[in-house]
C-alpha cells in the first residue's frame, strides 16, 4: 500500500487523487460520487495508507464510502474467504452498508458481500457462509453466533469496521465487539466510526487498534438546519399537542418520539382516530413486522413513525422534516440522537419538544448541555390547516422474494415495461427475504396492485396486497 500525495487545495475533494485503480474511480463516477464529502477526504488517504482509524462521523456524512473504499482496496479476489467484516448496531443500518459495499464493489469482478444479522433464521446464512464471503456485514451478535457455531472462519480477515461504534456501546455490545475482535488476526487494519466519544471508545480503541490516527471534523448540523421549539403542555394534552403540531406545520415525514411503548401504542391510537397515517415501532415488534414498518416509513408511505429510543437506534431516514420528541428524555445525549436525524444533507428540519412543569429540570439540563436557551411557544399559536396531509406513496406486498430470485429490476420491469405505469410513479423498492415492497403513487395504488396480481414477476404470477394502516 503506497501512501497518499497531499492533494492541491483546488481538487482536495477529487477521487481522482486518491491511489485507487482506474476501474474503481470510473465505477464511482458512475455512481454519482462527483467529489468526496468532508470526512471521505480526510478519511481516506489515511485509510488507504493502510493506518488505523478512529473517525468521528454520523450517519449521512457520507462514512460508508470512507470505509468500504478502504476495505475493498486491501482484497484479494481470488482469494474467496473472509477478507473484512463490518460490525453495525442494527440490521437495518447493515443491510444499508451492504448495498452501499455492493455498489462500489461493481467494478471488481465477482466481489460477494454478505448480511448476518439477528432476526433472520441461521440456517441460510450458515449455508451462504459455506459457499464463500470476501466481504460480511452483520450484528455483533449474530456475528458471534457464527463464530461460536465454526460457520464463520475470520483467518483470512485483514479489514475490520466498527461502524456506528457509540450506538453498539449504547446498546450494551462492547463485550461481543471485545470477543469478535480478540478472534481476529492481529495482523489487521481496524477502522473505527463513531458520532460521539463516550469513554467505552476509548477502551475499545486502547484494546483493538494499533496507533491509530485520528479524524474529527466539526460535522455536526448547522444551528440553522434544525429548528428547535419548545410547548409547555399539560399531561392531558400531551398527545393531542401531536396532531397540532402535525396540522400547522404539514410534514411530509414526521417521527414522534415516545419514552415508553404503551405511550407509543395510545399516541398511534390518537393519530390514526384523526386520519394521519401512523406505525409504531418498539421492542414488542417482531422482526417481520419491524421490518415492514420501516419499509414503509422510508419509502414515504407511512406519514409519522411512532418509535422508542432503543427501537429507533441506527435508523436513517432522509427527507426527515420533523422529530417530536413527546416526552422529553431524562437522558440529554438521547435529545441529540432524536433531534439530528432531521435537518440532514443541508436539509432544514423542525425539532419540536413537549414538556410538562414536571419535565422543566430535564429541559434545563438539555440548554445546558447545548449551550442554547429554549425557544418556547404556545399552543394555542397552532392552527389547523383542515385535513390531515396523506403520504404521497402506498406499499404493495408482493409475497416473494431473495427466495424466488426476484430483483428489483424485475418488479420495476413488469410495471413500466410490461403494465404501463411510468417509472415516475414508482418508488424504492425493497426485496427481502421472502416479501418484496414496492412503492407506488398513493393515488392509483389500488389500480397498480389489481394489475400487477394478474401480471407475471419475473415469468411467474405472484400475489400482491396493498399495505394499509
Amino acid at each position: 500500500m503506497h501512501e497518499n500525495t497531499p492533494p492541491d487545495a483546488a481538487d482536495s475533494t477529487a477521487f481522482a487523487r486518491l491511489p485507487l485503480p482506474p476501474h474503481t474511480l470510473a465505477n464511482l463516477e458512475r455512481l454519482g460520487y462527483t467529489a468526496m464529502t468532508p470526512i471521505q477526504a480526510a478519511a481516506l488517504p489515511l485509510a488507504l495508507a493502510g493506518h488505523d482509524l478512529i473517525a468521528q462521523a454520523r450517519t449521512g456524512s457520507g462514512k460508508t464510502a470512507a470505509f468500504a473504499l478502504a476495505l475493498l482496496a486491501n482484497l484479494n479476489v481470488r482469494r474467496f474467504a473472509v477478507q473484512a467484516l463490518v460490525l453495525c448496531p442494527t440490521r437495518e443500518l447493515a443491510e444499508q452498508v451492504t448495498q452501499e459495499v455492493r455498489r462500489l464493489a461493481r467494478a471488481e469482478d465477482n466481489i460477494k458481500v454478505l448480511t448476518l444479522c439477528g432476526g433472520a433464521t441461521m440456517r441460510p446464512q450458515i449455508a451462504s457462509l459455506e459457499h464463500g464471503a470476501h466481504v460480511v456485514v452483520g450484528t455483533p451478535g449474530r456475528i458471534l453466533d457464527h463464530l461460536e457455531r465454526g460457520s464463520l472462519s475470520l483467518e483470512a480477515l485483514n479489514t475490520l469496521v466498527l461502524d456506528e461504534a457509540d450506538r453498539m456501546l449504547d446498546m450494551g455490545f462492547h463485550e461481543d465487539i471485545a470477543t469478535v475482535a480478540r478472534q481476529c488476526p492481529k495482523q489487521r487494519q481496524t477502522l473505527l466510526f463513531s458520532a460521539t466519544y463516550p469513554e467505552g471508545i476509548a477502551r475499545l480503541s486502547a484494546a483493538f487498534l494499533k496507533d491509530p490516527k485520528q479524524v474529527q471534523l466539526a460535522d455536526k448540523p448547522a444551528a440553522t438546519q434544525i429548528r428547535q421549539r419548545f410547548y409547555e403542555v399539560r399531561e392531558d394534552q400531551r398527545l393531542h399537542a401531536v396532531s397540532l403540531l402535525l396540522d400547522h406545520f404539514q410534514p411530509v415525514s414526521t417521527i414522534a418520539f415516545c419514552n415508553t411503548k404503551q405511550q407509543c401504542r395510545d399516541l398511534v391510537e390518537v393519530l390514526r382516530a384523526q386520519g394521519y397515517s401512523a406505525l409504531e415501532l418498539h421492542g414488542d415488534l417482531d422482526q417481520r413486522d419491524r421490518d415492514q414498518v420501516l419499509v414503509r416509513f422510508a419509502n414515504r408511505s407511512c406519514s409519522v413513525l411512532v418509535a422508542t429510543d432503543i427501537a429507533a437506534r441506527g435508523l436513517d431516514i432522509a427527507q426527515l422534516e420533523a422529530v417530536i420528541n413527546v416526552d422529553v428524555t431524562p437522558d440529554v445525549s438521547t435529545h441529540t440522537h432524536r433531534i439530528g436525524r432531521t435537518g440532514r444533507a443541508d436539509e432544514a428540519g423542525w425539532a419540536f419538544t413537549l414538556a410538562s412543569l414536571d419535565e422543566m429540570g430535564r429541559v434545563g439540563q438539555i440548554e445546558h448541555a447545548g449551550g442554547f436557551t429554549s425557544e418556547w411557544h404556545r399552543l394555542d399559536e397552532l392552527t389547523p390547516a383542515g385535513t390531515p396531509l396523506r403520504p404521497p406513496m402506498a406499499t404493495l406486498q408482493i409475497l416473494g422474494g431473495r427466495k424466488e430470485k426476484i430483483r428489483a429490476g424485475d418488479v420495476l420491469g413488469a410495471l413500466t415495461k410490461d403494465l404501463g405505469f411510468a417509472a415516475s410513479e414508482v418508488g424504492r423498492i425493497n426485496v427481502n427475504e421472502f416479501s418484496t415492497y414496492v412503492a407506488v403513487a398513493r393515488a392509483i395504488a389500488p389500480q397498480v396492485a389489481k394489475r400487477l396480481a394478474s401480471a407475471k414477476v419475473k415469468g411467474k404470477t405472484v400475489k400482491v396486497r396493498l399495505l394499509e394502516d
